[in-house]
């Protein structure tokens, strides 16, 4: 029983309502089929709860663009199918042409998943003829499949994707703060050529940085043509900011072990890269900027923690001075090792940073303006060769 509910809680964390796109699709799909039943599009209209099906999406944006691309689709095909049958009707090469011209026009049209529904679309109208009833009806219940879906998930809570995202940034503050505490640790206690060929690859290998980015751009989708998107405005842009601020802490940090690998892969004696005292410094820097990820989002106690974390940087520093005359490799690793620590001071500083205004999603046109842009100076670079 225990599991039952944990298993709903995670359901239903991020305000996600179990079961919720069933019951959207399942309503689209009987709403469609009672408006094409009653406009009369057909006996058994079975074609517009389908369409409902296909074009019910996660989001309102992708449910908007499946709903146009499965429109354009079968346009398309009962437009060639009507064509060719009026021309030639149907053979076995008719049929070829058929299917590799829609193809073709599909790719052009940019319809993605519904690209199939071209071809399929021209053969089912060609099998009958051309018939411009079949056509018609075929075109009818795909306008209302696609208006019904469109409707019951612009109506019945279309899902924001808020929460999730702000849990996957936390969470990759987490983990970024649980490394440093542990590479800490494992400084206090000594340093080997082991130790830095594990803790560079435990640092390559996470991917909660990628996790972060996906929900957070499945956030910035769902609040596309999406009326309760308010919200996801205000916060996205405090929520952008932290996630690229912690992703180049992570990346400052993979820097700082690969200092820590080269230096102790230099040396003979592995035991003798750092001395203790050197080594309990960088460990404790390395605790207080735990502490400073994991208050990336409280400015005030953040700001503490960021003046600490330069003392410590500070302290290091005296630590590893050294002669470049005497010992010109040090010097230079032991410069790499403390630019890897300025570097995570200021993403840290920069994941916390004040956002410039609301953040606003990208024009549904901004992909086609920028193809013509690109054709364009194409033309004028063309004119001047």
């Amino acid at each position: 029983m225990s599991e039952l509910w944990a298993r709903l809680a995670r359901m239903t964390r991020g305000r996600r309502i179990p079961g919720l796109r069933t019951g959207k699709t399942t309503l689209a799909a009987m709403l469609s089929y009672l408006a094409a039943d009653t406009i009369g599009t057909s006996d058994r209209p079975v074609l517009a709860p389908l369409t409902a099906l296909l074009v019910i999406q996660v989001t309102m944006y992708d449910t908007v663009r499946q709903s146009v691309q499965r429109v354009a689709s079968v346009l398309a095909g009962v437009l060639v199918a009507v064509g060719v049958a009026a021309l030639v009707g149907l053979s076995w090469w008719s049929l070829g042409a058929v299917v590799a011209v829609t193809l073709i026009l599909g790719r052009l049209m940019r319809l993605g998943p519904q690209l199939l529904e071209v071809p399929i679309s021209a053969m089912l109208v060609l099998a009958v003829g051309g018939d411009r009833d079949v056509a018609d009806v075929r075109v009818w219940e795909t306008l209302i499949g696609a208006a019904v879906g469109v409707l019951v998930n612009l109506m019945i809570a279309p899902p924001l994707y808020l929460r999730p995202a702000g849990e996957a940034v936390r969470d990759l503050a987490d983990r970024i703060a649980a490394f440093s505490r542990d590479l800490a640790d494992v400084l206090r206690k000594g340093w080997s050529r082991a130790d830095a060929d594990h803790w560079l690859a435990e640092v390559r290998a996470t991917d909660a940085v990628e996790r972060a980015d996906r929900v957070l751009a499945r956030a910035e989708e769902g609040a596309r043509l999406n009326p309760r998107a308010g919200q996801t405005r205000r916060e996205q842009p405090q929520l952008r900011t932290a996630l690229t601020g912690l992703e180049r802490c992570q990346l400052s940090l993979r820097e700082l072990c690969r200092a820590l690998l080269d230096r102790v892969y230099y040396v003979p004696d592995e035991a003798g890269a750092y001395t203790p005292e050197q080594r309990r410094a960088l460990a404790d820097l390395l605790d207080t900027a735990a502490d400073a990820v994991s208050s990336f989002d409280d400015r005030d106690r953040l700001k503490g923690l960021l003046a600490e974390l330069v003392a410590r940087r500070d302290g290091l520093v005296e630590l590893l001075m050294v002669d470049p005359l005497a010992d010109a490799a040090a010097w230079q690793q032991h410069g790499a090792l403390l630019s890897a620590v300025d570097r995570l001071r200021v993403e840290i500083e920069a994941s916390a940073r004040e956002p410039d205004g609301p953040w606003r999603p990208t024009p549904l046109t901004d992909r086609q303006r920028r193809a013509v842009r690109r054709f364009t100076a194409n033309r004028r670079r063309g004119r001047r060769d």
